[in-house]
């Protein structure tokens, strides 16, 4: 119950008003959010790269519905490029993209603006030598995600895509997406999804997680491990080594401030890990995605007012 009002208050701007003006919350979401600049984005890449573990960044915001803004945020990650080449931090980094940030949401013709916009942002990461990993976003956007996806891979085949494993659909999709040279990150789901079209309790999510990294080890492509789960990290690194994998062809991904010892603990073990970095002014929606996926994170919140 608490899930899914958190991810209903995702969408509310008044509940989001509310929310940002209250000091204590700053000082939660410093713990999932690496800042609101990019400075501050910066300097929690060099720490992390300094443990040994990679970085996806994603500036947040989404569900934009002004060209000016989708255009912006396109911007944002050309600077972002930009300065992490120019500190030597680009090698091995990935960016992580929401296409609703770059105008999908637009009205009339959105997937084209995206399509364009995730094109130019494509194109600036390979000159750099990162890679791009478009975010999967609520039910209704799959199809023209994946579209776009195949239209961005005939020029940057390296670009990945995250599926949901919650997703009644996904293992379909999945069997699309195994191919060799395909990156794929498979995430549990964040959004609040009716029971047509995605698995509702957290048992039949957790089973269609492993169908999925099943899917994922046997076929040619790259599996990104998107999880906290210490069950789904072993059943994991189970599949990878049944099926041959070594570190090199797969990797895990947690959330940045969420298991931080974990995520040393995999690095230093050889396996490749990269932590997901967000970073921006517009953190409320991603904020409250957090706060409904564990209820350690809502307790950690709730907490922050009771102590001050």
């Amino acid at each position: 119950m608490a899930s899914s009002l958190l991810l209903a208050a995702a969408r509310s701007s008044r509940l989001r008003d509310v929310l940002t003006a209250l000091p204590p919350t700053r000082s939660v979401v410093d713990r999932f959010v690496a800042g609101d600049d990019l400075d501050a984005a910066l300097a929690a890449v060099r720490a992390l790269t300094g443990n040994g573990l990679r970085v996806t960044l994603d500036h947040l915001g989404e569900d934009t519905t002004d060209l000016a803004r989708a255009c912006a945020v396109r911007d944002a990650y050309l600077l972002l490029f930009d300065r992490l080449a120019a500190e030597g931090l680009a090698d091995g980094a990935e960016a992580s993209v929401k296409l609703s940030a770059l105008g999908q949401a637009l009205p009339g013709d959105g997937a084209s603006v995206a399509l364009d916009n995730a094109l130019a942002v494509a194109s600036a990461a390979d000159r750099c030598g990162m890679t791009v990993t478009l975010d999967m976003e609520d039910h209704t956007t799959v199809d023209s995600t994946l579209g776009i996806l195949g239209k961005i891979r005939a020029d940057f085949p390296a670009t990945g895509v995250a599926l949901q494993a919650m997703l009644r659909r996904t293992e379909g999709d999945l069997r699309d997406l195994v191919h060799e040279g395909s990156r794929v990150r498979l995430v549990k789901g964040a959004y609040a999804e009716p029971a047509s079209v995605a698995y509702q309790a957290k048992g039949e999510v957790d089973r269609a997680y492993v169908r999925a990294l099943r899917l994922l080890m046997d076929g040619a492509g790259y599996p990104m491990v998107a999880s906290h789960d210490p069950r789904m990290i072993a059943v994991a690194t189970g599949l990878a080594a049944r099926a041959g994998r070594s570190a090199g062809d797969h990797e895990f991904q947690m959330l940045y401030g969420i298991r931080v010892g974990e995520q040393r603990r995999l690095a230093a073990s050889g396996a490749t890990m990269r932590v997901y970095v967000p970073y921006g002014a517009d953190w409320y929606g991603y904020f409250m995605r957090r706060l409904a996926e564990r209820p350690a994170n809502l307790a950690f919140f709730l907490r922050s007012f009771v102590s001050r």
